[in-house]
């Protein structure tokens, strides 16, 4: 009985909740990502990290389909949430972006107030019956982003009047208020100065605990402090995807080895 649920725990914790194959993106006919393979374990933080322009952006936004709003782009390749595939024409772009959210680099809170900022999502999706319902959803997602206690007194508020690392904090909490599945997160900190930059780093390792995050970052040493798999691109290819441990202190592949000792990037 105790083998049999150890061997449970460890299947658990490899869940896979999408599974990418054989992934290319073309821009017109720029092949910017070639025959990239990932998967992305249930409550995992993995980090794509690697130089400028090496594609780890490109290919976190065909998570969520972000590259359809690009005329020029074209992804191939399967991309499976929990087994479907996201790019059926039957999938509803709008619907999987409620399930696969994202915050981008640039703090971008809508010119509304706090709390709708937060209660846009769910007003579109239809989450809430009532007033008292849109409270709970919002305060819950404010607590979740870590802001709460530093608004609560002032939900009606422009979320453009926060700091910096609030305003990202009030994104993150807009992002989670739809209860999505996976948390997309193109550079979070790189508009942040070090204090919000660790808020926000505390703040991912908590948002593990209950979904699947994918951040993409240029510092290598927070791909180690906030991450437990990593994927290493270069020039649109997938290097090295492994256990953050791994790739940083025993990496396979020579050119894994350059960039994080400086030689490259």
């Amino acid at each position: 009985m105790n083998d049999m649920s150890r061997l449970e725990r460890v299947v658990e914790t490899k869940n896979i909740k999408m599974e990418c194959r054989d992934c290319q993106v073309y821009y017109g006919e720029t092949h910017a990502i070639k025959d990239v393979n990932v998967d992305i374990e249930e409550k995992t933080v993995t980090a794509f990290i690697g130089p400028s322009g090496c594609g780890k952006s490109t290919f976190l936004r065909c998570l969520n389909r972000m590259n359809d709003t690009i005329a020029t782009a074209r992804v191939e390749g399967s991309f499976r949430l929990d087994g479907e595939d996201i790019y059926d024409r039957r999938v509803d772009p709008v619907q999987l972006r409620a399930k696969v959210g994202m915050v981008f680099q640039k703090p971008n809170p809508f010119p509304k107030s706090i709390y709708d900022n937060v209660a846009y999502g769910p007003r579109i999706h239809g989450l809430a019956r009532n007033k008292a319902e849109m409270d709970e959803i919002v305060e819950k997602a404010l607590r979740r982003g870590a802001l709460w206690n530093e608004v609560k007194d002032r939900l009606d508020a422009p979320g453009t009047g926060l700091s910096g690392g609030q305003q990202q904090r009030l994104c993150i909490a807009r992002a989670i208020a739809t209860e999505p599945e996976v948390l997309l997160m193109d550079e979070p900190c790189s508009a942040l100065d070090p204090i919000a930059t660790a808020q926000v780093e505390e703040l991912i390792d908590e948002l593990r605990q209950n979904y699947s995050v994918v951040i993409v970052t240029h510092s290598m040493q927070q791909a180690a402090r906030v991450s437990q798999k990593t994927a290493f691109f270069h020039l649109g290819n997938l290097v090295e995807f492994g256990e953050t441990g791994q790739i940083f202190t025993n990496p396979v592949d020579p050119r894994t080895e350059s960039y994080i000792t400086g030689r490259i990037g």
